[in-house]
């Protein structure tokens, strides 16, 4: 029967496993802080070889994002994670900007396929990342969130004026307000101190007017269209006196005309055509004049549909 082994031999080949063992233990507590990833050079601090990060690679444990930049165990990553291996893998002073900033911050819906990235020196292009040279970018321009490095949100917005239209850029203000991200002051200081770039007027025009609070996209882009033909109606608001309180999408007070964004997402149903009708009724009896935009008539017929508010208005 063989002897058992000594106390000190037992303690030696346990420490050993728990060596072996201890790379991925520390990957993966490193991972659970950086949403699921690792960099090479982590890999290699950890004490992994090329050959033995090779091995996990083709065994599943790691899954290739970015070159020098890996996913732990499942290719099935979040946004987030998305996020910050981009930044990763262009480099430490990289901070994700632009619509993937302002995805993550929940200004805008539907997040880019590339992701956005800036930094203050030049790169060579990746696959998947959408990289911004810039000069102007400060240390008051960069923040964390969750662990990602973005630009804070007053510079995502004003990089945002650079890209988008108006009235999205005007729903983006308008989130960044309703979630406490960004103060008026803030968005004043920013748009002044980026005299010069095609966005800094526009960021600085929608906040002069203040980001209406429309609800839907239409009511976005007809109130765009409005404004920009220099017709300032008010936005959602309660008629009172009638039979019950009616909020009505654009109101031109003075000459008692009422504009209606007629959306198929609120009213291409019976029960939304119903209340449509009896709110119609009730404000023709009480004297006003009702005019219907649909999508269409505010995107491909937008002149027809300004002089048909204009002539409305003339009567």
């Amino acid at each position: 029967m063989p002897a058992a082994p000594a106390p000190y031999v037992s303690y030696v080949v346990a420490n050993r496993r728990q060596k072996r063992k201890r790379p991925d233990l520390e990957l993966a507590k490193l991972a659970r802080r950086q949403h699921g990833l690792v960099t090479i050079a982590q890999l290699r601090s950890a004490g992994l070889s090329d050959s033995a990060i090779r091995n996990r690679v083709r065994g599943g444990r790691l899954h290739r994002l970015h070159r020098g930049v890996y996913a732990v165990g499942h290719t099935a990553v979040s946004w987030q994670s998305r996020c910050l291996a981009a930044a990763l893998a262009v480099g430490p002073d990289a901070v994700v900007s632009h619509s993937s900033a302002a995805a993550l911050y929940g200004f805008i819906e539907r997040p880019p396929r590339a992701t956005d990235v800036v930094l203050t020196r030049q790169v060579r292009p990746r696959q998947g990342i959408h990289t911004h040279e810039t000069t102007d970018l400060g240390p008051q321009d960069r923040t964390r969130r969750d662990g990602i490095p973005m630009t804070s949100a007053a510079r995502t917005l004003l990089d945002l004026a650079d890209t988008i239209p108006p009235d999205r850029l005007r729903r983006a203000v308008r989130e960044a307000y309703v979630r406490r991200l960004v103060t008026t002051r803030e968005l004043e200081r920013t748009a002044a101190g980026a005299r010069g770039r095609h966005g800094a007027s526009r960021l600085a025009a929608v906040v002069a007017e203040g980001p209406v609070r429309t609800r839907s996209e239409l009511e976005d882009r007809l109130l765009e269209l409005l404004r920009a033909h220099d017709l300032r109606p008010a936005v959602n608001v309660a008629i009172e006196g009638l039979a019950r309180p009616v909020e009505v999408d654009f109101l031109f007070a003075d000459q008692r005309l009422v504009v209606e964004a007629d959306g198929a997402r609120f009213h291409d149903n019976a029960l939304a055509r119903e209340s449509d009708a009896d709110r119609q009724a009730m404000l023709e009896a009480a004297g006003y004049r009702v005019l219907r935009v649909t999508w269409r008539q505010a995107t491909r017929d937008a002149r027809a549909t300004v002089e048909r508010v204009r002539r409305a208005l003339e009567a």
